[in-house]
């Protein structure tokens, strides 16, 4: 029988550029739950599924969804239950991110357009300053 494969806090967090106190954190949240061994169980040893969870955590955060409801996901696909309540529940979650987003596009594209109608009326300002503005002489020289 093989021996399972195992990762040291420092082995995971250097993999995926993490530091082993946002490991911790995760940990805490309950998103990993790896096994306890050395004096006092300070020492963490996670399993390839912890290393899954860790990936599908970090997926879940790029795609802006909450740590509790990365793990409430998570746990879905822990389960033998069957994949549709999942996936309908994952979909459910990505389609309030994307309208989440697209707001956030809206805003920032009407922002957008009002600090470039500022810029344009700023510049245009500043032509009709320069043309009116007497040119002064320096050192005897236009």
């Amino acid at each position: 029988m093989a021996t399972p494969v195992t990762y040291t806090i420092r082995d995971l967090a250097k993999e995926f550029d993490l530091t082993t106190r946002a490991m911790r954190f995760y940990e805490d949240m309950g998103l990993l739950q790896p096994q306890r061994t050395g004096p006092g169980g300070r020492n963490r040893l996670y399993s390839a599924r912890d290393r899954t969870r860790l990936k599908l955590t970090l997926r879940a955060k790029r795609l802006g969804l909450s740590l509790s409801e990365a793990r409430e996901l998570i746990d879905m696909y822990d389960s033998p239950r069957d994949t549709g309540p999942q996936l309908r529940k994952f979909l459910a979650i990505l389609d309030q991110h994307r309208k989440q987003l697209e707001e956030q596009l809206a805003d920032l594209q009407a922002n957008l357009d009002e600090v470039k109608a500022h810029e344009k009326e700023a510049r245009a300002l500043l032509a009709r300053t320069d043309k009116a503005a007497p040119r002064r002489k320096v050192n005897g020289h236009n």
